[in-house]
């Protein structure tokens, strides 16, 4: 019996994935192309990482707030906003626009240059498409992950802090010590793993379905959903994993 296409697809994501991982492991980088991958899946995001952690922020701060100043406990809503952002919203909001934006772009590209027979020119001139291709996608995913991450954790804190601030007259220097004695010294750093992880996954997957396209151009969009699909369930499942190795205890 066949397996499903999807799941063919998504073995040999995980081959070219462990190529690229491997030529990337020997130096075999291309760093004009990764140069401008990262201001693709860096400054070229930032807009829309900073415009969502603002509104994400504020809205979860505003429930946050709203419920435990009814409670009389407004002193503990920037360490619970703390903690919701750096364990499972910011890793994950982060990981949904990366794909939205970069992810989309990374398998429309290579889907359509490999129904345009791109990709069979490339080999054909001896160069290998993985190491071509994917190595700067790859790579350029993980560094700049965490990078968003970082930046939209810090955005949606300091939009919290504002919002509890001018809403429920929290004072900042409440707010900023129940962030500081709520948060754990590897929060942070748990944070970024999960962005890594997701920004590495992300290119793979995005890669995989672009280069795995077959047909006419009509696949490239189908490829490109299917990518997307992917990405967010496979991001899912994963930080379920995550959160209880890094977090259960």
């Amino acid at each position: 019996m066949k397996a499903p296409r999807w799941l063919q697809r998504l073995g040999a994501s995980l081959m070219i994935g462990g190529q690229a991982v491997s030529a990337i492991a020997r130096g075999r980088i291309g760093m004009v192309d990764l140069v401008q991958e990262l201001l693709e899946a860096g400054p070229g995001s930032f807009l829309i990482v900073l415009i969502t952690a603002l509104a994400a922020g504020t809205v979860f701060n505003i429930q946050v707030a709203a419920e435990l100043s009814k409670q009389g406990a407004s002193a503990a809503v920037g360490g619970l906003l703390a903690l919701g952002l750096s364990r499972e919203i910011a890793p994950l909001l982060t990981a949904t626009l990366l794909t939205g934006k970069v992810a989309t772009a990374y398998a429309a590209q290579l889907g359509t240059m490999k129904v345009t027979e791109q990709i069979d020119a490339i080999t054909m001139l001896r160069t290998d498409p993985v190491e071509y291709l994917v190595v700067p996608r790859v790579l350029a995913m993980v560094v700049m992950a965490p990078v968003q991450c970082l930046l939209f954790f810090w955005m949606a804190i300091w939009s919290g802090q504002v919002s509890s601030t001018l809403l429920y007259s929290i004072p900042p220097s409440v707010f900023w010590n129940s962030v500081r004695v709520w948060m754990k010294p590897d929060d942070l750093p748990s944070m970024l793993l999960k962005a890594v992880v997701f920004g590495l996954m992300i290119a793979v997957i995005a890669c995989g379905w672009g280069l795995t396209t077959r047909g006419g151009p009509k696949e490239v969009g189908a490829s490109t959903t299917g990518a997307v699909v992917m990405i967010l369930v496979s991001v899912a499942l994963v930080d379920v994993l995550l959160t209880q190795l890094l977090f259960g205890q």
